[in-house]
């Protein structure tokens, strides 16, 4: 299919350039490609400047009263998930396509993903592999108390709010979603990092699985054929990714509006 696509581009590009051989060529002044915008922020609850990219929507107004959705994407340096999910994102909601609301696009650049995306393990070997991880818990209170006031204060948004995260930002959605899912109401998790700590998340307990929990939420899991993880004691990806479906599909709280999985061709990785 890419391959047949290239070849047409291709074609389209000779025909054109065989048309224009005898015109004269003008050329303009080059002017800038503008995709979004770069903030910092500092975050007193990881005592560090972060960085995020963040994309406007088309016909975004500081005067009108229109209000957007926000899309917050973990990884989302610009060599990273932001300028491809943005793209998507800016593609679907498109008039003529209309599967998407037009949305603010806030990615946030990595800086420990280590550090940032995972609870403390009890595995000896991760920690002496990975020694900065652990402190998710500061992680989602920059989230929490810091990135989405920040946000809210800043751009003209509405209450819907979607958490993209893949791999070890998986995890963290997982975590997040299991843990304080009043955070997001809608989440999007890639092949996640089930894994770690021989997949203890899977046996927590949850607000969200029971009946008290209100907030309408919808939920979107895709895993890649990712094989065994690089672990003492081998898992599937796709398995864990499986039973976190499963768990919540268990949830006796009506307001899980949905529950989706989706199998990819392979992914990242960790």
């Amino acid at each position: 299919m890419k391959k047949n696509l290239i070849i047409i581009l291709l074609a389209c590009i000779n025909t054109l350039t065989f048309g224009q051989a005898h015109q004269e060529i003008q050329t303009d002044k080059d002017s800038p490609f503008v995709l979004g915008v770069t903030s910092q922020i500092f975050s007193k609850e990881l005592a560090e400047k972060r960085i995020l990219n963040i994309y406007l929507p088309e016909g975004y107004s500081k005067t009108d009263t229109t209000r957007y959705p926000v899309i917050y994407l973990l990884d989302g340096s610009a060599d990273e998930d932001f300028i491809h999910i943005t793209g998507l994102v800016q593609y679907n909601s498109f008039e003529w396509v209309a599967r998407l609301p037009k949305s603010i696009v806030v990615g946030i650049a990595t800086v420990d993903r280590k550090r940032d995306f995972t609870f403390p393990t009890t595995i000896g070997s991760d920690q002496k592999k990975y020694p900065t991880s652990g402190h998710s818990d500061h992680f989602i209170a920059f989230l929490q108390n810091e990135l989405q006031p920040y946000i809210a204060k800043k751009y003209k948004t509405n209450p819907s709010k979607t958490l993209i995260g893949e791999s070890l930002g998986g995890l963290l959605a997982s975590e997040i979603l299991l843990e304080k899912p009043e955070l997001f109401n809608k989440y999007i998790i890639i092949s996640p990092s089930l894994w770690w700590d021989n997949g203890s998340l899977l046996d927590r307990d949850a607000h969200l699985l029971q009946a008290s929990f209100a907030q309408q939420t919808d939920v979107y899991i895709g895993v890649g054929k990712e094989g065994l993880t690089p672990t003492e004691k081998p898992r599937v990806m796709e398995v864990d990714a499986n039973l976190l479906a499963d768990k919540i599909k268990q949830s006796k709280s009506k307001s899980i509006r949905s529950i989706s999985i989706i199998y990819l061709r392979k992914t990242m990785g960790l």
